[in-house]
């Protein structure tokens, strides 16, 4: 195996300089057990970012290599056209727990490709190309999900095949209803919202999508009730909802299995990947059976719905339902967040503006004490710090100056206190040689 230093060489030579890699001196995932990986060097670390939400179990899960390894001495690929067993299967409960009435499922290979799909089921229901979507959104790399995406890092072209208009509503931090309480901020959202609707949209829109929680955005939480509160606005013109679970699905918030739960409310469309394959290339879309059938040519996905992924897919799923996953999640979530939070009523992190986030999905957002202005190097720095700890995590936000946490949902509570642990040692590292506020130990 070739050791990080030759290996970012050879990925400079051949791959774009567009494709990020994390820190200064970026280093490979060579091997993964529990919540633990190894870089190149041999070097052991606790994971808090899981490839980005998407190991939401464990590397090395032995229900979900075992299904693996058996399905792949059979057979590693078979198209849509044909029958697929697992894929019906995991069809069937995905449908059972999404709560959409008379839900059906389609399988793709990638959240992208998912939000691809729920844009085509109502752009073509709705007869329009015209979609509302949040501020500080992210839904994906390719045409049209770029086109969604409302935070500029993110969106390489301006050129669309959609109508897009973005509304307020999923990052209260930097909203100009910031210290609004939840129901004010709700009632201000909506305002923006129907104001959308009456200035720039026009006749007919097809629907609006949004995150629970905003992934890349940086773990922005809205407030409960926010997008019930839109919802009804949505049904008084038609309007479709979607709602992009792929950062939010499988219980990882704790609280609901999915992220729109919290909201009272179901959506038309519910978008998923990441974390349902713990690893394995999965996505999909669950919508009402009326909505899902409105497509009027054939389509398959050549390999979404595969026998593979399926099976990998199917007992990760059972694994996670039947291990109660989301009420660990729930638990070593408030352990972590309360050890946040009070470090930062006793006055110890001035240069953390805000804490976010439910269950095992949390940030802290850095600015620059005594402000509101981002501090993106504090968050490089912060990332730095806490590897050199044996610890990863990750960073987003439309600034670049969040520090975003996602750690598998098999998180124990020792770990969540060794890696609470970890991470204050290292803010308050970067916040004396930065600020010149004092170190405190751990």
């Amino acid at each position: 195996m070739a050791d990080d230093r030759s290996l970012l060489e050879r990925h400079r030579k051949v791959l774009p300089s567009w494709m990020a890699l994390y820190y200064d001196e970026p280093m490979q995932l060579a091997k993964g057990e529990g919540r633990h990986v190894w870089d190149g060097d041999g070097n052991r670390y606790l994971d808090w970012f899981g490839g980005i939400l998407t190991t939401s179990t464990a590397y090395g899960l032995p229900e979900v290599v075992q299904a693996v390894q058996a399905q792949a001495e059979r057979m590693l690929h078979s198209s849509t056209l044909y029958l697929i067993e697992q894929q019906v299967e995991l069809a069937e409960e995905i449908a059972e727990l999404s709560g959409i009435p008379d839900a059906k499922v389609f399988f793709t290979s990638s959240g992208t490709e998912a939000n691809e799909t729920a844009l085509l089921l109502a752009t073509n229901a709705r007869r329009s190309n015209q979609v509302l979507a949040l501020r500080n959104s992210y839904h994906g790399r390719s045409f049209a999900a770029v086109a969604l995406t409302g935070n500029s890092s993110w969106r390489a072209s301006q050129l669309s095949p959609i109508t897009v208009n973005w509304v307020h509503g999923g990052y209260q931090y930097r909203s100009p209803w910031r210290d609004a309480a939840p129901a004010d901020y709700i009632e201000h959202c909506v305002a923006d919202l129907r104001s959308v609707l009456q200035t720039s949209a026009s006749g007919d829109v097809a629907c609006m999508i949004f995150e629970p929680i905003q992934g890349v955005g940086g773990f922005a939480t809205p407030p409960d009730g926010l997008f019930g509160a839109f919802k009804e606005v949505l049904d008084e013109h038609g309007i479709l909802a979607i709602s992009d679970e792929v950062q939010t699905g499988w219980g990882r918030t704790g609280e609901h299995f999915w992220g729109y739960q919290a909201h009272d409310m179901t959506p038309d469309v519910l978008t998923f990947a990441k974390g349902l394959g713990n690893g394995l290339a999965v996505g999909g879309i669950v919508a009402r059976g009326d909505l899902m059938e409105s497509v009027n040519a054939g389509s398959i996905s050549t390999f979404g719905g595969n026998p593979l992924s399926m099976a990998g897919s199917l007992a990760n799923l059972r694994y996670m339902r039947e291990h109660d996953l989301q009420a660990n999640a729930k638990v070593q979530g408030a352990t972590i967040a309360g050890g946040l939070r009070a470090a930062m009523d006793a006055g110890d992190l001035p240069m953390v503006a805000e804490l976010r986030g439910k269950g095992l999905m949390f940030a802290l957002e850095l600015v620059e004490p005594g402000t509101d202005r981002p501090d993106a190097a504090a968050a490089g720095a912060v990332m730095e710090a806490t590897k050199s700890r044996g610890l990863l995590v990750g960073k987003g936000g439309l600034n670049g100056n969040v520090l975003r946490m996602a750690p598998p949902m098999t998180l124990t509570a020792e770990e969540s206190t060794e890696g609470l642990e970890l991470l204050l040692s290292a803010l308050r590292e970067v916040q004396a040689a930065r600020h010149g506020v004092a170190a405190v130990t751990a």
